[in-house]
């Protein structure tokens, strides 16, 4: 494989959201650095293990949905672990987006 060559694909966009997040029957906070339709890449307290499944909900902005913020739920896979200190940077392949129901209120 060649280095350097970009394997991702799905442009990421740039983005700090807050991601709640389920590994097994541990719940953590996370916050995006970047998205696409296909992978994620967030920090966390929490470490996760690589190759292990996670579930995430947050709200996607407005930019990156074509108009509204969105609440959606993803199921996703760890691929690779990056340890900083007391956090963990975390890159995920996204294996499924739901977007949520909005709630009225």
């Amino acid at each position: 494989m060649e280095s350097g060559r970009e394997r991702r694909s799905q442009k990421r966009v740039p983005a700090r959201i807050p991601v709640s997040i389920r590994s097994s029957s541990e719940r953590a906070q996370a916050e995006t650095r970047d998205i696409s339709a296909s992978g994620i890449f967030l920090y966390t307290s929490k470490r996760l293990a690589e190759g292990s499944a996670f579930e995430m909900v947050l709200m996607l902005p407005a930019e990156l949905t074509q108009g509204e913020k969105r609440w959606i739920c993803c199921q996703a896979e760890v691929l690779r672990v990056e340890s900083s200190g007391e956090r963990f940077g975390v890159a995920a392949a996204i294996r499924n987006m739901d977007a949520m129901p909005e709630v009225a209120g």
